[in-house]
């Protein structure tokens, strides 16, 4: 609905979605190698694998239902092999942990890659038959000896050859990966590398095989297949294709003229508010002042809008700057689907309806439409019409919801997609027929010559800083920093240092610490240590584990002081 309305009803080429600040990474490498973005397989696959490997991604903390499967596979005597600059929960349970220093995961994959070639665990009759670009591949990573990986990643290199051998010799596996190798300027490069470990082995469209990204979200996944990007249309289809563009517009009643074509992603936007070409928003739970960088950057784009609409459930930052703000729905009062990072199409049914005046999303775009001269557009009963437009419009695309009807979702407890017909089963495992969605029907390797990050350490800043959530707050906290006891867990930003580090800086539990960056408007944030201090719901570290030390572990620590009238910072 977003997407018809932006385009049809506003006439504007620029809008974004949830993914950019999360899948977009991943969705174009898993484009570029197999023409489809979608995780390869239901997570009951994930049970039955020999080998696990999860690439940055806490999931312990931020996916605890993705946890329940990994369990089982462990019960079922599944190694787990686990890539993290931090000791985080999942971290601490591995067979092998590789905290790898924060930008070099490209060079450990690519080096993994090559022990894989060295010791022929490769599935040859597979990468000759359904794969392309093999020899330029295992070219661009042909002097990435052990020594040299350990060097740039810091891991060590029994370690690295230890994790490639397990995963060389498995029969089964899985990879998984989340926003821990993703939000880099080499976001793509990294995702590629993990691919072309799951590639050169053969181990995809197979039982008990697969691959995924893992989701920061719900509808992670069903946000980015319909035309709710920049770039996007229905069924992920490509807005620059003029075939895709003209079966949207047949769809939708319009000639193929009056869909925009590929407009500004979410940052774009913002630096086109600055450069006077967007002089109007409307956002839908947007809260752009906590989650996109630099928010001093932000809220002066805010501020020069001429006009600014926010549709949100809450008064989050963002929506003080709003002339108008319209009190929406949450995803408990509206009726619908969400697809989940498995690629399973479900139903969300509503729980109650929105208080007050409050009004759900969807009449709120179906208002708007009208108003704005759409109204023939947007005539929907109710949510089941929105979704069988949706049928139709996704038909033929690769991410194909056609067959899939609200019965069928409520009689098979969700479909996964694609679904091309309604006697069509739904497709939990992709590439079983090894037919994939490139234009030559192969799955492609694609190089990955290690590169530095954008910014490395220097004399003048020499420690790194990433980011990355506590398990108390979501996303930008819009709803659970209303929570008092969540607020109680985390009520200040917390900066977690390794020991040693901290040690050398003369910080003690409890600092304030001012954290200086290449960043100007950045450099007097207040930020809280939180130490490494073991409770009963971690595993200790042993002395024959100190070598996992090479970053900051994430176990829960003791409570933080109240600081009920900060001070300047202690420490600078």
């Amino acid at each position: 609905m977003v997407g018809k309305f932006a385009r049809l009803a506003l006439k504007t080429a620029n809008l974004d979605y949830n993914g950019r600040l999360c899948m977009v990474s991943a969705g174009a490498g898993n484009k570029k190698a197999f023409g489809l973005d979608r995780s390869s397989n239901s997570w009951e696959d994930l049970k039955h694998a020999e080998v696990i490997l999860i690439a940055g991604a806490n999931v312990s903390e931020t996916f605890p239902t993705l946890i329940h499967y990994i369990w089982e596979a462990r019960d079922h005597g599944a190694k787990l092999i686990v890539v993290d600059p931090r000791v985080t929960p999942i971290a601490r349970t591995a067979d092998i942990f590789l905290p790898v220093r924060p930008g070099t995961d490209s060079a450990l994959f690519g080096a993994m890659l090559k022990v894989l070639a060295d010791n022929d665990w490769l599935d040859h009759e597979f990468i000759e038959k359904h794969t392309s670009g093999f020899e330029d591949t295992l070219d661009a990573v042909k002097d990435y000896t052990l020594e040299w990986a350990e060097e740039i990643t810091g891991v060590p290199a029994h370690r690295i050859l230890e994790a490639a051998t397990l995963w060389g010799k498995a029969a089964t596996s899985f990879l998984m990966h989340a926003r821990g190798i993703e939000h880099h300027t080499k976001g793509v490069d990294n995702v590629l590398g993990c691919i072309n470990l799951v590639l050169a082995t053969g181990r995809i469209g197979k039982p008990y095989c697969g691959y995924g990204t893992i989701t920061g979200q719900g509808n992670g996944q069903g946000g980015r297949e319909h035309g709710h990007k920049c770039d996007q249309l229905p069924g992920n289809r490509d807005i620059t294709n003029p075939e895709h563009r003209q079966y949207i517009a047949k769809v939708w009643g319009v000639e193929e003229k009056e869909i925009p074509g590929k407009g500004l992603s979410a940052f774009e936007i913002i630096d086109a508010i600055h450069r006077d070409e967007i002089k109007g928003l409307i956002s839908i739970c947007f809260n752009p002042l906590v989650s996109l960088p630099n928010s001093n950057y932000v809220r002066a784009a805010l501020e020069k809008l001429e006009y600014f609409v926010a549709i949100d459930f809450f008064l989050s930052e963002t929506a003080h700057h709003a002339d108008i703000v319209m009190a929406g729905s949450l995803h408990e009062e509206e009726e619908g689907t969400v697809t989940t990072a498995e690629g399973r199409v479900v139903r969300i049914r509503a729980a109650v309806t929105p208080p007050g005046k409050a009004r759900k999303d969807s009449d709120i775009i179906m208002e708007l439409a009208k108003r704005l001269g759409a109204e023939d557009k947007f005539t929907y009963a109710d949510s089941e019409a929105v979704f069988n437009e949706l049928r139709v419009a996704s038909k033929g695309g690769t991410a194909d919801y056609y067959g899939i009807t609200y019965k069928k979702i409520e009689d098979n407890m969700g479909i996964f997609w694609p679904c091309p017909t309604e006697d069509h089963p739904g497709t939990p495992r992709l590439w079983e027929d090894f037919q994939f969605k490139t234009p030559d029907g192969k799955a492609h390797f694609n190089p990955v010559p290690y590169r530095e990050s954008a910014e490395v350490p220097d004399e003048q800043f020499p420690v790194r800083l990433t980011t990355g959530r506590v398990v108390s707050q979501y996303l930008s906290g819009t709803q659970t920093r209303r929570i008092g006891k969540l607020v109680d867990q985390s009520p200040y930003p917390q900066l977690e240092i390794h020991p040693e580090l901290a040690a050398k800086y003369g910080i003690t539990t409890g600092d304030l610490v001012r954290v200086h960056t290449r960043r100007p408007r950045l450099n007097s944030r207040l930020w809280l240590w939180k130490p490494f201090v073991p409770t009963p719901y971690s595993y200790p570290i042993t002395g024959a584990e100190k070598w996992r030390l090479t970053s900051s572990p994430t176990v829960r620590s003791t409570p933080f002081p109240k600081f009920p009238n900060l001070k300047p910072p202690l420490v600078s």
